[in-house]
Formats: C-alpha cells, structure tokens, sequence
C-alpha cells in the first residue's frame, strides 16, 4: 500500500477526501486458531491465545448490550447537539454563539460515534436503534450507516488488520510528515464533499452506470485507505443502503433548495456547515491516535494488532469528551469487539488486575492525546529523514 496524496488543486483534494474519513469480528476463536494444524505451536501464537483468553475468561458476563444506556445517551447527545446548534444559530452575543457551538459539537461528534456500535451490536439486540440512528442522525449528518457497515468489520479481520485491504488503516507513522495534517485538514471539507455526493452524485449516477460504478466503490465508504474500492452491497444491507441514500439525496437536495430560496439563511446553512465540519474533524484527530499507524502492510499477529492500537484509560479525563461511546479502549475493543462501549471500561480494570504490570496487554495503554499525536509526527519525521 503505498498511497499518494496530491495537493495541485482542491478538485484533486475534495476527490481523496471522502476515501481519508473516521467507527467480522476478531473473535477468540477465529484470532486464537492457526491456520493449519500444528504440533507445536509458536510463540506469537501462544501469546495470542494467553492474551484472548484471559481477556475473554474475564468478561463473560459483559457481553450483552444494554438498550437503556444506548437510548438515554444517544437520545440526549442529539438533541443536546441540535439544541446548542440552534442556539449558534440564532445567538446575538459571540460569545454566546461559541460557547454554544463548541457544545454543539461535541455532543454532535458523540451522537455520531455511536456509527461505531452499529457495526458490532446485533440489531435485535437494541431494537429500533440502527433505524432511530439512521433517522435522527445519519441521514441529517449525510453520514448513513451503510458507509460504515460492511466495511468497518474487515478492519477487524486478523489477516486484513494493517494491511493494503484494510479499509481503515494507513501507515501514517512511515509517510511524510505533511500527510498529518493533510489528514485533518481534508476532513473538514467533509460538509461540502458529503452535500455533493448526495445531492449530484447520487441522482446521476442512477441514469450513468459508470458513475454509479465509481460511486459505489469509491465514494460509499468512511475509509482512510485511498486504494480500497467498496463492492456492491448484498441482502439486507443493499436494501437499507437504498433506503438511506435515497433519503439522504432528499434531504440534501432539499436543504439546498431551501436555502437557493431563501427559506433557510444563508448564515444558518453555513453554520450548520461549520459545526458539521467541526465534529468530522474532532472524528478525524481521535483517528490519527486511534492506532500507532506503524505497520508496513505486512500481517499482524493478534497481540501485534493489539500493541498497534490505542487505550487511554483513567486517571486521563479528557478522553471521555475527544474519544467517547468506548473509544478510548481501541486496544481492547480490537481484541474483543464483542464488547458494548458501556462494558468497555469495566473490561479493563478486570484484565488490568488479573494480568501483571508488564504484560503485553499493558503495554496498550497510553496517557493522553497530545502524546500520541506529537510520537506519530515524529516517528513520521523520522521516516521522512532517512
């Protein structure tokens, strides 16, 4: 995988964004079994099997969602997030519009994360919440859950994890240092990117198969890996993809004929851009520091895989806000991802107390954001000087 970035012009800039945006499972079972018999097993493996079943030995009793949490904290990050964005909106003071904005946000970028938990719980396991999602948040947002359902769980797949099909990695600590901030900065053209895929592209792409074709593979999915190309949506997925995106086509090309009107204010569209934006950027920071980005494309062990992503678990606080719905246990997440966000951090201090300070599995722990962002930029400096 070696993906290259071009910055000659925004036309160039807004086609890679949509393939750079951040949420089959890696069960014990599946992470723990060679992939021929063996006699004598190696090492890497014999870690892997202690690491997950220890892990999983601790959490038995953690693996059934609870609908009433997924409904109280979603319900109140949406509408907390579009209550302060009216407020922005309609706000006299600047400071007022700020401060409400910056509330807004946040609990925008928390409502959305729960995308992340779609892809894992089983819908009958929180009846209603996929469609509630989808309905309050997805199709407003433009961020439907088919553009991370069927993609996010190969992200999860042993041999796939960190390597060129992977949909959600890139070796970001092994390319330029100009490629950090690129990362971000392309994110916040999501709004725009988002609007004109759903209001041009789609409506065209039904009448011109090639587009449609190109729509499908490139511009369907919140990938960061410029090179994967998304097949077609089968079964049950393919008829709720429909559904979304004809809804989201709607909305889009609604929201901009209202404003063409007049019927919405300009100041109002573009604010609503800016806190749309804001959370896709927050979303895109908590990407860089969600792995250490360091594998080549080479497959991974599971204890590797783990190593390479990210906890950041208490006593830091602030990840509660910049990494929430259990973001914050990545590491563990991708050793379990059975796990609902709530059991996440429960999870953690069992497998903490039962293993020893040393551990493979302690070794995923990391303090704070900045940290880790400051070593991704210098690892990635110190690729760029050798």
């Amino acid at each position: 995988m070696s993906p290259r970035y071009s910055v000659l012009g925004l036309e160039k800039l807004k086609d890679e964004l949509l393939k750079i945006m951040n949420t089959g499972f890696l069960s014990a079972k599946d992470a723990a079994a060679p992939d021929t018999p063996s006699v004598a097993r190696s090492a890497p493996a014999r870690e892997d099997d202690d690491l997950i079943r220890t892990a999983a030995k601790m959490t038995r009793d953690l693996n059934n969602p609870r609908p009433s949490i997924y409904w109280i904290d979603f319900l109140t990050s949406v509408f907390a997030g579009y209550a302060f964005l009216l407020l922005t909106i309609f706000a006299s003071h600047i400071a007022v519009a700020i401060g409400s904005s910056v509330i807004s946000i946040i609990a925008l970028y928390r409502a959305g994360s729960f995308i992340h938990e779609l892809t894992h719980i089983r819908r009958q396991a929180v009846p209603g919440f996929h469609f509630a999602w989808n309905a309050l948040f997805g199709v407003p947002m433009l961020i439907p859950s088919f553009m991370y359902e069927g993609i996010h769980s190969i992200h999860h797949r042993t041999k796939k994890y960190g390597t060129a099909e992977d949909p959600e990695y890139l070796p970001l600590a092994l390319m330029k240092p100009w490629t950090v901030p690129l990362f971000v900065v392309a994110a916040s053209l999501a709004p725009i990117a988002l609007l004109f895929r759903y209001a041009i592209l789609s409506p065209l792409s039904l009448f011109i198969p090639p587009l449609r074709k190109l729509v499908v593979e490139r511009y369907s999915g919140l990938v960061i890996n410029p090179d994967f190309r998304r097949k077609p949506a089968e079964g049950d997925l393919r008829k709720r993809w429909i559904a979304c995106e004809i809804a989201a086509s709607i909305w889009a090309i609604g929201l901009l004929g209202m404003v063409a009107m007049g019927i919405v204010p300009v100041r109002a569209f573009v604010i609503f851009l800016i806190i749309m934006s804001g959370s896709v950027v927050l979303n895109q920071i908590r990407t860089l520091v969600a792995h250490l980005w360091e594998n080549d494309g080479k497959e991974m062990t599971v204890t590797q895989q783990y190593l390479d992503s990210v906890n950041v678990p208490p006593p830091a606080t602030l990840p509660a806000l910049w990494a929430p719905v259990g973001l914050r246990y990545h590491a563990l997440h991708h050793l379990l991802p059975g796990l609902p966000y709530h059991a996440l951090g429960e999870a953690h201090r069992r497998i903490s107390d039962a293993l020893p300070s040393d551990s493979s599995y302690s070794k995923g722990n990391h303090t704070g954001l900045w940290v880790l962002v400051s070593g991704l930029i210098r690892g990635s400096r110190r690729q760029d000087i050798a």
